[in-house]
């Protein structure tokens, strides 16, 4: 690595101040400390040491992300060949998944970095290894066949109005990947929902049934009329518990598989990088809502509202609610900082998630909605656990 190692060294006075290309600085920068730590010491005291900085917290994330990653890669390539009526072999399967989920990727990746290298050229700041998680945790949120120039509209907008505006990294209180979704969820939405948006075909006309959307399992307990039918359409649709656990079903690229999510949630608690507290106070939330509703209609036979007979366990399991727990409402940024306050958002979450799937049939989805909705109110519950915890305070004598 020496000759990068020069190569860097050479060319650092062209881009520091006075130089030729000074206003290309943060790019350099940033092209420099993806190969190399930072050699820029703190020279004077007092200042806090912490072997955790922003660079290896993110890069802890993305290796956390990489479960969900390949397998939403490996899921999109048997989907689309079994769509097509091709060969279902591994290698056939996950080329196939990289020729599709790579291009929305790359797409995000430049546009995304694109915008980070305009404001930090303009606010004269480095690049910040924020946007390393949300240009890959966004794609992860779509469906595999959005047109890639969506793609570069919906990382444009969740970039800028979601971070940038508000300062960039550190000061945005809405999640950007997130907010770069709920855009093109709302502009576009032929492209983010529907029965055959989610499933790419190569040149074969599919039918119905041969493709479903992510939030297919969630409609069909929806439209059901009594208890007795909500599992078993549920099974005749083709989806099993075991299977919308395991994830082999269409659906955005990164959402259909609790078990890899629930890998990553284990490398981001055991690291340390991610609250089990907003987590499991999601979970509480959503059986909390979900549970009497079920327990009510069991008893009673028969339910108005069908979604509350349908078994909480299926809230857990169905749509981008793991997706969206683990790696979203997570975000240290957009996300509470006291203990306390990290439970009741997380509980938050995991009840309007519930309340916007069972009485909102438009929209079966809400785990998206619930996270902006509590990313909202992160800052307010912050403030008054500090304010309960001043109070406690033995008063000065």
């Amino acid at each position: 690595m020496k000759f990068l190692k020069d190569f860097f060294d050479s060319k650092r006075k062209h881009f520091s101040e006075g130089g030729r290309l000074e206003k290309l600085e943060p790019l350099f920068e940033a092209a420099e400390t993806f190969f190399f730590i930072p050699g820029i010491a703190t020279q004077n005291g007092p200042h806090v040491r912490d072997s955790l900085d922003l660079k290896r917290l993110m890069s802890i994330v993305i290796v956390a992300l990489m479960p969900p990653l390949f397998f939403g890669i490996y899921n999109t390539g048997y989907q689309s060949n079994l769509a097509s009526g091709l060969p279902l072999s591994f290698f056939t399967v996950f080329v196939k998944g990289l020729w599709i989920v790579m291009p929305v990727i790359i797409v995000s990746y430049s546009v995304g970095f694109f915008w980070e290298i305009v404001f930090a050229s303009i606010r004269k700041h480095n690049i910040s290894e924020g946007f390393l998680v949300t240009g890959l945790l966004f794609p992860l949120t779509l469906p595999p066949t959005i047109p890639l120039w969506q793609v570069a509209v919906g990382i444009s907008f969740g970039v800028i109005f979601g971070k940038e505006i508000f300062g960039g990294t550190g000061r945005n209180f809405l999640n950007p990947a997130l907010t770069g979704r709920a855009f093109l969820f709302f502009a576009y939405p032929g492209n983010m929902s529907g029965e055959k948006v989610w499933t790419f075909v190569s040149g074969v006309k599919t039918s119905a049934a041969d493709a479903f959307s992510g939030a297919t399992p969630l409609a069909v307990s929806a439209v059901q009329g009594s208890f007795d039918l909500i599992e078993t359409s549920l099974v005749k649709a083709g989806f099993t518990f075991s299977k919308l656990f395991y994830g082999t079903y269409p659906g955005s690229i990164g959402e259909t598989s609790t078990l890899m999510c629930l890998v990553g949630a284990f490398i981001l608690i055991f690291t340390g990088i991610a609250s089990y507290r907003i987590m499991l106070g999601g979970v509480l939330g959503v059986l909390a809502v979900a549970y009497p509703g079920y327990l009510f209609n069991l008893f009673s036979g028969s339910s108005s509202v069908p979604m509350l007979a349908m078994h909480p366990s299926y809230h857990l399991v169905m749509g981008g609610f793991a997706l969206g727990i683990v790696y979203m409402a997570t975000d240290p940024v957009s996300a509470p900082g006291m203990n306390s306050a990290k439970w009741i958002y997380g509980f938050a979450i995991g009840v309007l998630a519930v309340l916007i799937r069972v009485f909102n049939p438009a929209f079966p989805e809400g785990v998206m909605l619930s996270i902006l909705f509590m990313n909202l109110f992160a800052p307010l519950l912050d403030h008054y656990e500090i304010k309960a915890r001043l109070r406690k305070r033995v008063p000065n004598v």
